[in-house]
Parts: structure tokens; sequence; C-alpha cells
């Protein structure tokens, strides 16, 4: 026989149910993980649906025959040597790629913190206006926005013209057809995704931090390069990765500002796949494309070593 000396009874309170002694409530626990669980269900059939299913398809098809063809149809024979053939042949617009995609990258991480920085700290009550500024370009399409460039340095243009009078260019020189193009329009069309987020990492600092290395006599520079810039390195780090994965694989830029000699590799994926027909030699080549920018953008985000990233 238990002894319930010292046990409190029950205590009812008006207005409520009486609880039954001894009688826990119900766990809540699982009932918020599986709430949780079906949250997540839209999204990862998305992801399952447009990025699994068709980068298995990529993969697979890297691995065709590559002697198949429409009519034949491909058989899966594992054909690792596409990757060896695709690397063989198509190495300098791999190259050109990269070494275009981080000029472009370097050019606007210079010209968007510079902006972002007046944007944060200067605008004052024209900051709305100037962001709407950064953002308007998104309002026109891309190819449209690259056609422009194509007007802007013509060889009849007011550009050449300046420069040639200057004697930047020759009389016989052009900006068309030349990297200069290729770098300039990238950069232009991929600027916004470099200024918004610095932006957003320069509007976080608090000015008084800024202020405090001026009162402890740092000279302007180093309260930059010791306050400011160690700040604003997680917008820096987002800013290049959005910027430099794009601006690697475009061609849009290269086919309507540059020449044969400009060709980047995603003007040759995309000929492979349309003009050539040639499916495992463009998804090796793609596959090769990705597995290099993953590469590089893991080992730069690891050396830049932003706590909010990782």
């Amino acid at each position: 026989m238990t002894s319930t000396a010292g046990v409190a009874p029950p205590v009812d309170v008006p207005g409520l149910p009486a609880e039954p002694p001894g009688e826990l409530p119900p766990p809540t626990g699982r009932r918020r993980g599986g709430i949780g669980y079906l949250l997540l269900l839209p999204g990862l059939l998305w992801l399952a649906l447009f990025f699994v299913v068709p980068f298995y398809s990529l993969v697979a098809t890297s691995l065709y025959d590559p002697a198949g063809s429409d009519f034949r149809g491909y058989e899966m024979t594992w054909a690792v040597g596409n990757y060896v053939d695709a690397l063989q042949e198509y190495w300098r617009p791999l190259l050109r790629s990269l070494w275009y995609g981080g000029l472009a990258t370097v050019f606007c991480l210079v010209l968007g913190y510079v902006l972002a920085y007046a944007i944060a700290f200067k605008a004052g009550r024209w900051k709305n206006l100037m962001l709407v500024l950064v953002v308007a370009p998104f309002f026109t399409s891309f190819l449209v926005r690259t056609l422009s460039w194509k007007l802007i340095l013509a060889d009849d243009g007011w550009v050449v013209n300046t420069l040639q009078v200057l004697q930047v260019l020759g009389d016989d020189g052009r900006l068309l057809a030349t990297p200069v193009a290729v770098v300039a329009g990238l950069t232009y069309n991929f600027l916004p995704f470099m200024v918004l987020p610095l932006y957003a990492s320069l509007e976080k600092i608090d000015p008084r931090l800024v202020e405090a290395s001026s009162d402890l006599y740092a000279h302007p520079a180093v309260g930059f390069f010791k306050v400011t810039w160690p700040l604003s390195l997680p917008g820096v780090v987002s800013g290049t990765l959005l910027t430099f994965i794009p601006a690697a694989g475009d061609y849009i830029n290269a086919e309507l500002l540059g020449s044969p000699n400009q060709r980047m590799v995603g003007g040759v994926i995309q000929s492979l796949f349309t003009d050539a027909n040639d499916y495992p030699a463009a998804a090796a080549l793609s596959m090769v494309l990705m597995v290099l920018i993953v590469v590089m953008v893991l080992v730069y985000v690891r050396r830049a070593g932003t706590e909010e990233l990782l």
C-alpha cells in the first residue's frame, strides 16, 4: 500500500476542466517535427524535380557513347573518355571564360564597393532612389542591355571616336570584337549582383565603430581596412560569388560583343547542344565547368574565412 503523505492534492482552478491525477500531457515534439517536414516537402519536391533529375540526366548524357546520334540513339557505355576529349578540344574557351569572369568580378567589386559605400553612408535621403537606380536595369531584357552596349562601342560611336581623338586608340582602332568589349559587357550586366550584397553588409555597420577609429587617431585609410572592410567581408564574398558564377558561364556577351577569338565556354556548350547535336561532349563540358566552379567557390569561401557563410 503506497503512502500519499506529503503529496499535495490537485487544485481545481475555476473555469478550467479538472485534470485527472497522474496523467501526463500529450507529447508535442513529434507533432512539431512532422509539421516541419511537411513544410519542407514542397521545396524538396521542387529541388528533386528541377535539380536532381536534370543533374542525373546531365551526368548520364556525359557518359553516353560518343558514336551515337539522334537517329541511331545513344547507348550508356560509361564513356569517361568524353571528359578527356572535351578538355583536350575546348580547354581554351574554358580558361578564357574563367579569366573573363574573374576580370569582370574584380571590376564589379571595385565599382560596386564604391557605389554601395556611397549609398550606405553618403546618400542620405537619396538612398532609396539610388537603390532603385541600381536595380532598374533588371526591368529591361538582358539581351536588350547587351545590344545597347553593341551600339555604344560601335566603330562609328562616340566612345571610339573620343578615344581616337585622345590618341588612346589608333585611327583604325576599335572596341567591338575585343576582350575589352566582352569584359565591359559582363561588368555592366552583373554589377547589381555585386552592389546589393555589399550594400546589405555595409548598411549593418555601426557608424560609431568608424568614428571610434578616428577618435583613436587612425588615418581614414587605416580605419577603413581595420574596421569597414572586415565587417563588410560577408557582402564581399556573397557579391563575388553571385557575380563570378553567372559571368563565367555567360555566352551572350561574347556572342554579341566579341568575335570567335573571344568565344566563351557557354557558347561552345550551346553550340554543341543545338548545332552539332553532340550531346555527350556538351554534357561532359558542362560537368567540367560545373566541377571547376564548385571547387573554386569552396576554396574561395574557405580561404575568405567568413563564419556567416560557412
